[in-house]
This record gives structure tokens, C-alpha cells and sequence, in this order.
């Protein structure tokens, strides 16, 4: 199945100014299909979050995984981000790169009353359980619990949110930040 873009524009001149400094380098490091995947996904979110980044960057991983071992068709993908924020966000990253959407009935929220930055990617009768490395999820919950400490809620604290979101975007690698296996 094919989406409804011939092509997606990559021009630097068509982003906020913060996203167009990184645009360039972040394509060259990441590649166009993680690029596309976390504007989409931000642009759907209604602002540049930390977790929708993170989801956005995992379903893509998942994907070349998925791929690399020759599975084609249509994924779906169980969530264990649960259904509040911030954690929750992830599942807005998680729909877009992959297609596996709500509507679709390709996306689904675990039972489980556990919460984490995980989800499972099945298709053709494999799975793939993804999860953020522990460190990387402390470094976020670290960074967000600073923020809230200096800003609580208030648009100050968004505006950092943004500034770590575009930085974790540009500098973590989704092959290195990730934990994987097949069942």
C-alpha cells in the first residue's frame, strides 16, 4: 500500500527556524525516511515533543528491522505507553512511522498496567519488542523533571521541551538508543 506524496520537500526554508538548523545534518545522520517521520508526527502531536520524537524514531527502527529480515505487509504494533502523557505521546511517533494506526485497527494499547517507552511490532507471524535503553529513558525523565522544576507548565517550559525534543532528534541515534529482540 502507497501513501498520497509523490515526494516530500526537504527544504530548509520551509520550517520554523529551530528546525531548519538542524534539517540538513539530522537528514545526513538519520535519513529522510526518520526526518519525515518525526515532522509528521510533530505536526499531527500539535508541538515538537520528546516522546512523539522518540516514538517516531522507534517505529522507523522497527520497520528497517521488520524489513531486514524479509517480513513485508502490514504491521501492527501493541503499546505499552498507556494512555497519559508524557509517556503516552510515544504512541503518536509510533503510528505515524509505521501506519499502524487506531483506525486501521493495526494499533493497539497493552492491558498491562505496566508503562514504558516499549512497544511490540508484529507481522507475518514474527514480533519484535522495542525499548528505549534504561539510560536514555532517565536522561528524559531527568530532563523533564528539571523543566517542570524551573517552569512548571507554562510556555517557558514548552519552549524547553521543544529544545530538548530538537536535540534528541538530531543527536540520538535510533540504532543506538534502542533495545531490541525477536520473539
Amino acid at each position: 500500500m502507497k501513501g498520497v506524496l509523490k515526494s516530500f520537500l526537504l527544504s530548509p526554508s520551509l520550517y520554523a527556524d529551530d528546525v531548519a538548523g538542524i534539517s540538513d545534518e539530522c537528514i545526513r545522520r538519520h535519513g529522510e525516511q526518520e526526518w519525515r517521520a518525526v515532522l509528521l508526527t510533530n505536526e499531527i502531536h500539535g508541538h515538537l515533543g520528546i516522546y512523539s520524537t522518540i516514538g517516531a524514531k522507534m517505529g522507523v527502527r522497527a520497520m528497517e528491522l521488520l524489513r531486514g529480515e524479509g517480513i513485508e505487509g502490514e504491521i501492527s504494533v501493541l503499546s505499552y505507553a498507556g494512555s497519559v502523557p508524557p509517556v503516552s505521546c510515544l504512541n503518536d511517533g509510533l503510528q505515524v512511522s509505521t501506519g499502524a494506526s487506531m483506525g486501521h485497527g493495526l494499533f493497539a494499547l497493552s492491558s498491562s498496567e505496566e508503562t514504558a517507552v516499549k512497544a511490540v511490532f508484529s507481522a507475518s507471524g514474527t514480533s519484535l519488542t522495542l525499548r528505549l535503553k534504561p539510560e536514555y529513558e532517565d536522561i528524559i525523565k531527568s530532563d523533564i523533571t528539571k523543566g517542570i522544576a524551573l517552569h512548571g507548565h507554562s510556555p517557558a517550559y514548552w519552549d524547553y521541551v521543544r529544545k530538548l525534543a530538537l536535540s534528541y532528534w538530531l543527536d540520538w541515534d535510533r540504532s543506538k538508543i534502542l533495545i531490541f529482540s525477536f520473539c
